[in-house]
């Protein structure tokens, strides 16, 4: 279905992870460009994004899906320029970002076309690249499986990271009052300048005292916790009667004691879940909700990433040490082409 766009070739550059390790296992290499199956877009990627899961397949701590690359990169945007069927919604020359299931570190990556959007009419195509794993990933958890609502209270832990920045944006523009945390006092206030009522430094102070205290021991509703190990009981002394606790990672560990007396008595409810090994079906589904609820406000630029710094598809070990320090506010980028 290749119409005279643009020659594809048959071998293209991407970053590739040589053994499991640091960031200077990242490497460049030659790949051949993906085929397509069906109901699949060749994209040619121009910006991609750069996520806490890409180091951790890097470290050798994040499966692989069977079927999915072996490359990093789970966010790009760009052009489309192959289709395997004239029945796609979209067509060769199309700019697009999307959801891969893997393989976003290189020139060309093929997509489901299900897991594809449209560029906001207000964003440019780096700030696109920062919207499929980051917006989907807040979207699926903080409103569809956490039932966020107008008026609810939040808090929303790693308030400075992409996941963190995005959440409160989205929180707080569907009215909710939005808490959050962070590692230091210039995060916190950079938090608090995108919308959090309060952001508390961790490093100084219980989040939980503070969020019991500012909230007269109501608590907050929802929590959207990157963190887990010893933050889960630490969440449900600060999450009120009917609260969701929603977890995304396990940066802190996967265990902690939790006294399931308190949260049968205040009805409080635990889930999370990981994006990338759910079926393509389900990631379409996101996709779709994501562009229904939340595209009038990314095309009129009333929300929109953060981005900290953009770096060369070369450089990616340096990009992966930036977001490895820690010290960012929003996301990190790669140009590709």
């Amino acid at each position: 279905m290749r119409e005279n766009f643009l020659t594809i070739p048959k071998e293209m550059q991407a970053v590739e992870i040589k053994k499991f390790g640091s960031a200077e296992n990242l490497s460049l290499c030659v790949r051949s460009t993906p085929k397509l199956s069906n109901n699949q877009l060749l994209i040619k990627i121009l910006f991609a994004g750069v996520n806490r899961p890409d180091i951790l397949q890097r470290q050798g701590n994040y499966k692989v899906p069977e079927n999915a690359s072996d490359l990093p990169g789970l966010e790009v945007s760009g052009i489309v320029v192959d289709k395997k069927s004239s029945n796609l919604k979209f067509n060769i020359g199309d700019k697009v970002c999307a959801l891969c299931h893997g393989g976003g570190y290189a020139e060309y990556v093929a997509v489901d076309e299900g897991h594809c959007m449209p560029i906001p009419r207000s964003y440019s195509l780096a700030e696109a690249a920062c919207i499929p794993e980051t917006f989907i990933t807040v979207w699926s958890n903080l409103f569809m499986r956490g039932k966020l609502k107008k008026n609810e209270k939040v808090l929303i832990h790693g308030g400075a990271s992409g996941i963190g920045t995005t959440a409160i944006q989205l929180a707080k523009h569907f009215g909710a009052k939005v808490y959050a945390t962070a590692g230091s006092e210039e995060k916190c206030h950079a938090v608090e300048k995108i919308g959090a009522i309060k952001c508390f430094n961790y490093k100084i102070k219980e989040f939980e005292n503070e969020i019991n205290q500012l909230t007269n021991k109501q608590g907050v509703d929802v929590i959207l916790d990157m963190v887990a190990g010893p933050y889960i009981s630490r969440n449900l002394k600060c999450l009120g009667v009917d609260g969701r606790l929603i977890i995304i990672a396990v940066q802190g560990g996967i265990k902690d004691e939790v006294n399931f007396a308190n949260l049968m008595i205040r009805r409080q409810s635990i889930t999370g879940s990981t994006l990338r090994p759910q079926p393509s079906t389900k990631k379409a589904e996101y996709v779709h909700n994501l562009i229904k609820h939340t595209w009038e406000y990314l095309d009129t630029g009333k929300i929109k990433p953060i981005i900290q710094k953009e770096f060369l598809l070369s450089d990616a070990s340096e990009a992966h040490k930036a977001l490895e320090k820690g010290d960012h506010v929003g996301k990190f980028i790669m140009k590709v082409s």
